[in-house]
């Protein structure tokens, strides 16, 4: 049995680096589905993908519905949804902001095992947003060898 049900990547604006992610995420096969969303902690209205970030998505040959950018609520917690940041600053403001809610919630450097955070390439140049595009690439193909891994072990010890 799978531990979670949803993961749901979370950055600053949810227009750069959460829609990277979830790109990538979508390309990993999993043992069993796993609905994968993002949201942002700083949405005043919806917005779509960077368009730099797009271009690099598409370069990749990903795949991103219609994302419109969605704020964090308390409603997104639960225990069955993987919370990953791309930043401790972030991760350390929801678990201050939703003490209650707040469950699941580490960086995804964290969750794979590495350290430091996922930099923003919001307001740089292409060649930028494809470093960031390479990192995630690298920290999602941990993340879903991860998720397996998970999924196996719970499964052989029933």
């Amino acid at each position: 049995m799978k531990r979670y049900d949803k993961l749901t990547f979370i950055s600053r604006s949810d227009t750069c680096r959460a829609p990277m992610a979830e790109a990538l995420m979508q390309a990993e096969l999993l043992l069993e589905d796993i609905l994968v969303d993002t949201r942002g902690m700083i949405v005043l209205f919806p917005e779509p993908v960077n368009p730099k970030a797009m271009e690099i998505i598409k370069q990749n040959h990903l795949l991103l519905e219609e994302h419109e950018a969605m704020p964090l609520t308390k409603d997104d917690f639960d225990e069955r949804t993987l919370m990953l940041t791309m930043e401790e600053a972030q991760k350390v403001k929801i678990l201050d902001e939703y003490a209650e809610a707040a469950k699941n919630v580490y960086t995804l450097t964290e969750y794979c095992g590495r350290t430091g955070d996922v930099e923003s390439p919001l307001g740089k140049d292409v060649p930028a947003y494809g470093a960031c595009f390479l990192f995630l690439k690298e920290l999602i193909e941990k993340l879903a060898e991860i998720l397996k891994e998970e999924e196996e072990n719970d499964s052989s010890s029933m």
